[in-house]
């Protein structure tokens, strides 16, 4: 006989993984080996206090005259970080290797490499770059350069690298204007201040005269490759020759997302849409590529009655009458009794856990109420928390409906982890649902634009759905979009797919949503 396995907790991985701590012990592994404590329980307890695995660390790099500067300044005040560079750690009294590395400039000589490793890592140790993450601007300008930092345990996660043709920089570098005050970087044809009190005080800095310019774009070509060796899986490329605004929302956007990493994922997608929006398909499809259980409720429903469980035969009445289709049409208003508004908005939300829709009751007498809730989750949670559904992942549709079923989702501690919601059209869902055939000899579906029928004697026997009728698209469409909106506000980190479109090009993009991680939430917004 086999020994019983341990208990089988399915809120666990849902749990690490909202809370991060995969990511979380990830990051702690890889700071313990780049610094080797002494004491590494120390070590972690420092680690977890200084709660900064969320920072930036951020390098941006790029020619003379491509607006790392712009850049940079721009991206700290977005994301509340320090800006690191050159010209400022030069300015730093407080930093021991300052008076060494000015003495070094002001007898004209260059600045060791390992002066600069040593000084930017003692900037770096302040509580403000710890705190807050940083922005290094124009560093690591070579290869040794980038070696030196990489041993000293500083390591971007980011590197954006702004590029443009060497004319392009040539000529910027002779209208670039200074700002004294504010150190923010001007030109008087592509970006010149709109205020006039900063146009009076603007200066022209020290550039590079045009030979000393294609001199330091000749030494920064031939330095690049190096430094793109170490960083290229961190590196993205942001052409410089464009409106300001696109370079920054670009950068913005590229040190907001974050890199793929070694922690365990199971999908657990949630699909949300109207009728005729392609959910289905889209499940088929990742399912079949990536193995994870595609669950439809209404399915999973009508498996519970086909197998005549306990819970399958309180849900047969709700089947038998239609559930989750609408045969009748809902009576008038002025056929209703007259219900304070109050009584209806205080009990309706109790009533449908316990009986169904009070909604159909009221509007649709003649029509038996949705399968309660309760009944609904009991056997969604069985099925979800499987041992398939938890080793593999699962995608679902179908289900929920609206906000109190999401609410009652998340108290089952069922939680998805990508959340899509289709947008289609009102006149693409009538014209693939309306125009929907089915074959009653064979069970083939037809459609009649998109796929008819081969010969005109399968054509003569198709019939229509009921619930294809037009009369009973225009009611499940009204009734998506009557509850969508709380349910977008529910899952606020929700992917947003355009359905009108090609099926494939949209599982490419619902295939990379599932694949890369959520971006960071902390960083403010343009």
């Amino acid at each position: 006989m086999d020994a019983p396995g341990p208990p089988w907790l399915p809120s666990a991985g849902a749990y690490a993984e909202q809370r991060g701590l995969w990511r979380l012990l990830q990051n702690m592994v890889e700071e313990l080996l780049i610094h080797k404590p002494d004491d590494p329980i120390q070590f972690m307890i420092d680690h977890l206090k200084q709660n900064n695995d969320d920072a930036p660390r951020i390098c941006i790099l790029g020619p003379p005259a491509s607006g790392k500067t712009t850049i940079a300044m721009r991206l700290c005040k977005h994301l509340d970080a320090i800006r690191i560079s050159q010209e400022t750690l030069l300015l730093e009294e407080t930093l021991a290797l300052t008076k060494e590395a000015k003495e070094c400039k002001e007898r004209k000589q260059q600045i060791p490499n390992a002066l600069w490793a040593n000084l930017i890592q003692e900037r770096l140790s302040n509580v403000d770059c710890i705190k807050q993450g940083w922005i290094l601007e124009g560093f690591p300008e070579n290869q040794e350069q980038a070696w030196m930092l990489q041993s000293s345990g500083i390591i971007p996660r980011h590197v954006v690298v702004l590029y443009a043709a060497d004319t392009v920089l040539i000529e910027r570098n002779s209208g670039k204007r200074l700002d004294p005050f504010t150190e923010e970087v001007y030109h008087t044809t592509f970006d010149w201040p709109s205020d006039p009190v900063i146009q009076q005080r603007l200066v022209k800095p020290a550039d590079l005269s045009e030979q000393e310019m294609s001199k330091k774009l000749l030494e920064y070509h031939r330095n690049f490759p190096g430094v793109f060796q170490i960083y290229q899986k961190v590196l993205k490329s942001v052409n410089a020759d464009q409106p300001c605004m696109d370079v920054i929302s670009q950068a913005l956007t590229y040190v907001q997302t974050r890199h793929r990493s070694a922690a365990p994922f199971t999908p657990r997608i949630l699909f949300c849409g109207p009728p005729g929006s392609g959910k289905s398909l889209q499940a088929a499809l990742i399912a079949q590529k990536y193995g994870v259980v595609n669950i439809c409720c209404g399915l999973l429903l009508k498996e519970a009655v086909a197998d005549k469980t306990k819970l399958g035969e309180l849900v047969k009445p709700y089947i038998d009458n239609g559930y989750p289709d609408l045969k009748h049409e809902p009576i008038k208003l002025t056929e209703v009794p007259s219900i304070p508004y109050q009584e209806i908005q205080y009990f309706s939300k109790h009533f449908k856990k316990t009986f169904g829709s009070l909604q159909l009751w009221v509007f649709y007498p003649s029509v038996k109420p949705q399968v309660p809730d309760n009944i609904v989750m009991k056997i969604l949670s069985d099925r979800l928390n499987a041992l398939d559904c938890m080793t593999n992942g699962w995608v679902l549709r179908g289900f929920p409906r609206d906000i109190e079923q999401g609410e009652e989702l998340q108290k089952a501690h069922i939680i998805p982890n990508r959340v899509f919601f289709f947008n289609l059209p009102y006149e693409s869902i009538m014209e693939r649902l309306s125009q929907r055939r089915v074959d009653p000899v064979t069970g083939e579906r037809y459609h009649t634009t998109f796929r008819p029928a081969p010969t005109p004697a399968i054509q003569a026997r198709l019939r229509q759905h009921p619930k294809d009728k037009e009369e009973n698209i225009e009611k499940r469409v009204e009734t998506y979009y009557r509850n969508v909106k709380e349910l977008e506000e529910f899952y606020e980190d929700a992917f947003y797919v355009n359905a009108d479109q090609d099926p494939h090009v949209i599982f490419e993009f619902i295939e990379s949503c599932i694949i890369k991680p959520l971006p960071c939430k902390k960083f403010k917004c343009l």
